[in-house]
């Protein structure tokens, strides 16, 4: 009777390895869609638990500093006002019936994405930052809250949980980035797919330099009241009384699918 052998190559094989615990597996391209689906999932369980119902959204750019002068300067000093006013009078600080609105979030990383969680954590409110794994990595700043503090590989995912509890929406100048979440949310405002927000271009001058939307009409490639998805500010208070105009302290969030 032959001896039976102990199975090491067999033991040893990546295909017997559980799912669960094999990272080449994980993170192969077969996996994709699971790893999606996690980062769906992971953010919205540490969301619910802290009853974050709805958000006001602040995007501008990544390289404006705190100590930067003019205009510049002004953006980061606006967009911490605006972060602590959104905080103080929008329900963020309110926990009714375990539920908090209006509470501010950011793409979690520096320059006006910090002016704003900065607001808001000097307000004493939970604030959000929505970080993104980049070739040169960025770091989350200081000032969102720990446990909402979260860090997303596909910028897809990050967009979706962006705007799906999105109230409203404050964006500050900035590049590409903040090009794309700007047109990403028009996009689902316009055609339906998100119910109609506020939406603040801060400092006028700067926006309508950088992209004249008129061209867009003449050239019928938008609508003519597709101009009316948004409005400028150029402080902090200006930008409030747009958000409420448009309907941030409704009983009733609005939220994208």
């Amino acid at each position: 009777m032959s001896e039976q052998k102990t199975p090491h190559e067999q033991v040893a094989s990546p295909s017997f390895t559980l799912p669960t615990l094999d990272q080449d597996f994980l993170l192969g391209d077969s996996t994709r869609g699971i790893r999606f689906m996690l980062e769906y999932m992971k953010a919205e369980e540490h969301l619910r638990e802290w009853g974050v119902r709805t958000t006001i959204v602040a995007f501008g750019s990544a390289r404006v500093k705190e100590d930067d002068e003019g205009k510049r300067g002004h953006w980061y000093r606006s967009a911490k006002e605006i972060g602590r006013i959104v905080s103080e009078r929008g329900g963020a600080l309110e926990h009714d019936a375990e539920l908090r609105d209006n509470v501010i979030a950011t793409g979690g990383g520096p320059g006006i994405m910090e002016a704003a969680n900065k607001g808001a954590f000097e307000a004493g409110a939970p604030t959000i930052g929505f970080n993104i794994t980049l070739p040169h990595e960025q770091d989350p700043n200081a000032w969102s809250t720990p446990d909402l503090t979260f860090n997303f590989h596909y910028f897809a995912m990050r967009k979706m949980h962006l705007a799906m509890r999105a109230n409203g929406l404050v964006v500050f100048p900035g590049g590409f980035g903040t090009m794309d979440e700007l047109f990403e949310i028009l996009t689902l405002v316009q055609t339906g797919k998100m119910s109609p927000i506020p939406i603040v271009l801060f400092d006028r001058e700067f926006w309508t330099n950088v992209v004249n939307l008129d061209v867009f009409v003449e050239a019928g490639t938008i609508s003519p009241g597709d101009i009316n998805l948004f409005h400028y500010a150029e402080t902090a208070e200006e930008a409030w009384d747009h958000l409420v105009k448009g309907g941030i302290l409704h009983e009733t969030p609005r939220q994208a699918d």
